[in-house]
């Protein structure tokens, strides 16, 4: 099989070049990233790097003719910053992504796979999700307030929309909860907390230090070890699956497993009005990159069921939540990282 993989040098692509050397039946992968990795060793050696820049209009002629003769397409690039500029997210998470579904159908692919994710669920009505999990049958709107929601939920309807044009393909979508890795640590603190997040706070959360833990009252969210989703995309692309398939581990994470991934013995609820105000007024001063939506959207979003993946696939998880949560909070404060490292931004005020 000859795997292309779109956003190769991130999170999930990182982990998914990982699984794929892995796999007798992968002869050849294709990685497609904007700049390609900015260092060598593994998993990024041994795959046929190209890059494109899927922002642009004219990356699609290049799109088409770099996928030709791939057996699957495995989307996964989506920006994160600069958050305030939507324009640019935009022409990266929403058009890129038509771009690349329709240089699949045109280069006759028969298999395309995307990422989407948990952010992609909401209601017309805005309610916050439930607590009781939900089928991948859940509405899929995004949050208003959430450009990452928002997005998320328009590229699954252009998604729809290519499938309809193109029935021959067999079409593929993966909504995980929060990703980590140990690798991830960097990359998670440069995107949500920017450069200036004290590293001697966050070498105190990596050691258990924390003595207590404010947490927005009500918030439940998944989790999801970048190993496991990268499992969970090799077996949609070995058994050749289709459809919409939720990914995440237990526990369900609350107050109780973000403490005991932090070492807090005890935690304060913290009304989500004065989390959102206190997060507006920091994002507003420029003192972090993170806008209120992200909570808006964490409030917005259900907990989902995994069954579909767990009987159809054949998915299980090695990690659990505690300990993916885990992998990451140990570094934050490291530099370096993943193969986009170089290309990160930093500042807090983009």
């Amino acid at each position: 099989m000859r795997i292309a993989v779109i956003g190769a040098t991130g999170n999930v692509g990182t982990a998914l070049l990982r699984r794929l050397h892995s796999a007798e039946e992968v002869t050849s992968i294709l990685g497609i990233s904007r700049r390609g990795p900015d260092r060598t060793g593994e998993p990024y050696d041994g795959v046929e790097w190209q890059r494109a820049d899927i922002s642009k209009p004219a990356s699609a002629g290049r799109l088409t003719e770099l996928l030709r003769g791939a057996d699957a397409v495995v989307h996964l690039a989506w920006a994160i910053r600069p958050n305030r500029d939507e324009a640019f997210l935009r022409a990266t998470n929403v058009d890129g992504a038509r771009r690349v579904f329709e240089a699949a159908a045109a280069a006759g692919v028969p298999h395309l796979v995307v990422a989407s994710s948990v952010g992609a669920y909401g209601r017309a009505d805005g309610a916050p999700g439930p607590a009781s999990p939900q089928s991948e049958d859940y509405p899929v709107f995004g949050t208003p307030s959430s450009h990452y929601g928002r997005q998320k939920a328009e590229v699954e309807r252009v998604l729809d929309a290519v499938g309809a044009a193109h029935p021959q393909i067999r079409i593929a979508r993966l909504r995980p909860g929060l990703i980590f890795q140990a690798d991830a640590g960097p990359e998670i603190r440069d995107y949500f907390l920017g450069s200036l997040a004290p590293r001697p706070l966050l070498r105190a959360l990596a050691g258990g230090r924390l003595p207590m833990l404010p947490w927005p009252a009500g918030l439940l969210t998944q989790t999801v070890h970048a190993d496991d989703i990268a499992e969970a995309y090799w077996q949609v692309v070995r058994q050749g699956a289709s459809g919409a398939f939720n990914i995440a581990t237990d526990p369900v994470v609350g107050p109780d497993a973000m403490g005991t991934a932090l070492g807090a013995r005890r935690w304060l609820p913290v009304p989500v009005p004065l989390m959102r105000a206190a997060l507006s007024a920091a994002y507003a001063l420029r003192l972090v990159p993170t806008d209120p939506g992200w909570i808006d959207m964490a409030m917005a979003t259900p907990v989902m069921s995994t069954e579909r993946a767990r009987s159809e696939l054949g998915w299980m998880p090695r990690h659990d939540a505690v300990t993916a949560l885990g992998s990451v909070i140990a570094h934050l404060a490291d530099d370096g990282g993943l193969g986009n490292a170089l290309h990160r931004s930093r500042d807090p005020w983009e």
